[in-house]
């Protein structure tokens, strides 16, 4: 059986990465290490102890920027196995994880999506228990379902997504990687899928692989992240020949945060608090969801023509909601 370097990228989070490790440590195929690029001024400490080896690495930027795209490049670099499985740092690996993708992922395979389940507010506080997990979890309403069973391809670049997902070495070396030149939210997931696309390396959804993701505040359409958004869309523009984000771009529009002409992204001004109240998830919502938000900024609008209007133009501007 393939060896499996399971990486992450955190910052802050110490709760979840805990968590994380634990999830590992419960493994019936313990990986061979875990590699962590910690995203800010300093290195974990009191980490939970582990069966198998755990790394750390630093990557960060003098603007404070999230390297999302440079931290998972890293990580990559810094591990050994042939096979490289990401798992976010609010996602807790089932037990049977390693084991899975350990199979599922080899040389030409490409790339393997595992399933996510979302867990409420409060589900790991009395540690982990992954039956009650499994009762509890619930998939993401915008995103598509594992397959029955195995593996189906996925015939859109524009849904990978890296919370979760595996590949072998290999085929993370024809890929090249992360575009460094996306920095802070936003972007990348979808030029490291159309790279995939380019490049003639398969994409995945596998019946298995699963992890549960830990509830935490959050907003979507991202509106704390409305800078880095729009940077990002008009760098893959450049990359691409069109803007990637469309949902989100277009309710910031609605919101009236940004301009968003065919001919340049204008930012008009910063959220407020009405705007984050609107968007930001609360304790019964296990995650966090932009199709609500842009449902009701439709119905928002004074008159029906100008709900269909922005709705055409949204469809119109919409890459792919699976691109969240």
């Amino acid at each position: 059986m393939r060896d499996v370097s399971v990486l992450t990228i955190a910052r802050g989070r110490e709760a979840h990465l805990h968590n994380v490790i634990s999830g590992l440590a419960a493994q019936t195929v313990p990986p061979r290490e875990l590699v962590i690029a910690a995203m800010q001024d300093e290195l974990y400490d009191a980490l939970p102890d582990a069966p198998f080896p755990i790394h750390q690495i630093q990557v960060t930027r003098p603007d404070g920027e999230l390297p999302l795209a440079a931290a998972r490049n890293a990580v990559a670099a810094k591990a050994s196995g042939a096979v490289l499985a990401f798992v976010d740092v609010d996602c807790i690996p089932h037990p049977a994880l390693v084991a899975d993708v350990a199979e599922a992922c080899h040389d030409g395979r490409g790339l393997v999506m595992g399933e996510v389940a979302y867990l409420p507010k409060g589900a790991t506080e009395g540690g982990l228990d992954f039956d009650h997990f499994d009762k509890i979890g619930v998939k993401h309403s915008d995103r598509q379902g594992p397959p029955a069973e195995d593996l189906r391809y996925c015939e859109d670049y524009r849904c990978f997504w890296s919370l979760n997902f595996a590949i072998h070495r290999a085929d993370w070396e024809r890929s090249g990687g992360f575009d460094e030149g996306y920095f802070g939210y936003g972007g990348e997931d979808t030029d490291f899928g159309r790279v995939l696309d380019a490049r003639g390396i398969d994409i995945w959804w596998m019946k298995g692989a699963k992890v549960y993701h830990q509830y935490h505040d959050h907003c979507m359409p991202p509106i704390h992240h409305v800078e880095a958004v729009v940077r990002n869309a008009e760098y893959f523009a450049t990359r691409w020949g069109h803007r990637t984000m469309g949902h989100w771009l277009h309710a910031f529009h609605l919101m009236g945060l940004i301009d968003n002409s065919d001919d340049a992204l204008t930012i008009l001004r910063a959220p407020d608090e009405a705007d984050f109240e609107m968007c930001r998830q609360t304790g019964d919502m296990p995650y966090a969801n932009s199709r609500r938000v842009m449902d009701k900024l439709l119905r928002d609008l004074d008159t029906e023509e100008e709900r269909r209007a922005a709705a055409q133009a949204g469809e119109d501007r919409i890459s792919a909601i699976a691109a969240e």
